[in-house]
């Protein structure tokens, strides 16, 4: 009976010697963090730079700021991105935190594309960090067909790494269409003079006879009458050759006749510059 109650006597002042000492390890750490002018560091990161020194005064920190900012694709610009001490570490007030600001997510200056075929395109857009988007073909007089007139965004624009950069191809404006008119039974020198000053060419004039019909009249054509016409056509048309007449005797022998102006059934060229004839212009 008396074991029993010492031993328990003794397990009670086991316990009050550790209570007491846990105590006076409690008191000595107060005194040297607390009293002594021990803080932990707070966490910075992600916190503006007016926060973040605000934050830091209260703790009795000092903010120095790092030589370097950092690009980051997660901590907006002009934010702590890291600092030093890091945060929980405990150290004496008016210590100096080092803060590293963010500078946003990295950007890159779109080179300028213009007349640049697609693929020399694709090679500078890969080689600035940026990819290739859509391409859109349309009609413009700025450039040769298939090569670049305008992008989207812009040269000079800054845009984030591996953006898409747009492109606008040039596509040469379809050839021009008219109308051919009806050029039979017309006079050739007419037609002749109309088409010169037109700008459209007459690539060839073959000469037959033909009774019954004035000579110089325009019988046959191509393009026929209503067909389309292009600006690069060649018209070719059949006229009415000159009436023959007798030759001097002893120039070429009895019953020879001289030929047509331009040779019977000879050609002749006429190129003029190209200018839009139009549905209603009829010689």
């Amino acid at each position: 009976m008396w074991h029993k109650l010492l031993r328990g006597l003794g397990c009670l002042s086991y316990l009050g010697v550790l209570g007491a000492v846990f105590a006076l390890v409690a008191y000595v750490a107060f005194s040297l963090f607390v009293r002594g002018g021990v803080t932990a560091t707070p966490d910075l990161i992600g916190l503006s730079e007016e926060d973040a020194i605000a934050l830091l005064a209260d703790q009795g920190l000092r903010p120095v700021w790092a030589e370097e900012e950092r690009f980051d694709e997660r901590v907006a610009k002009g934010h702590v991105l890291m600092h030093d001490p890091q945060a929980g570490v405990y150290v004496k007030r008016n210590t100096e935190v080092t803060l590293t600001l963010s500078k946003g997510p990295r950007r890159i200056e779109v080179p300028d594309l213009t007349d640049h075929a697609v693929q020399a395109a694709q090679v500078s857009l890969a080689a600035a960090g940026l990819t290739l988007g859509r391409a859109f073909s349309v009609y413009s007089d700025e450039g040769a067909g298939g090569l670049v007139v305008d992008q989207s965004p812009k040269p000079g624009e800054r845009v984030e790494v591996d953006a898409a950069v747009d492109l606008f191809l040039a596509v040469d404006n379809p050839t021009e269409k008219f109308i051919m008119p009806d050029l039979v039974r017309r006079k050739y020198e007419d037609v002749r003079r109309f088409f010169a000053d037109a700008g459209i060419r007459i690539g060839r004039v073959r000469y037959e006879t033909y009774t019954g019909v004035a000579p110089g009249t325009v019988l046959r054509q191509f393009p026929l009458a209503g067909h389309p016409l292009r600006r690069d056509d060649v018209i070719a048309l059949t006229v009415v050759a000159p009436e023959r007449t007798e030759t001097p005797l002893g120039l070429g022998g009895p019953g020879e006749q001289a030929p047509p102006e331009t040779g019977l059934g000879q050609t002749t060229d006429v190129a003029q510059q190209s200018s839009p004839l139009r549905e209603n212009d009829n010689p």
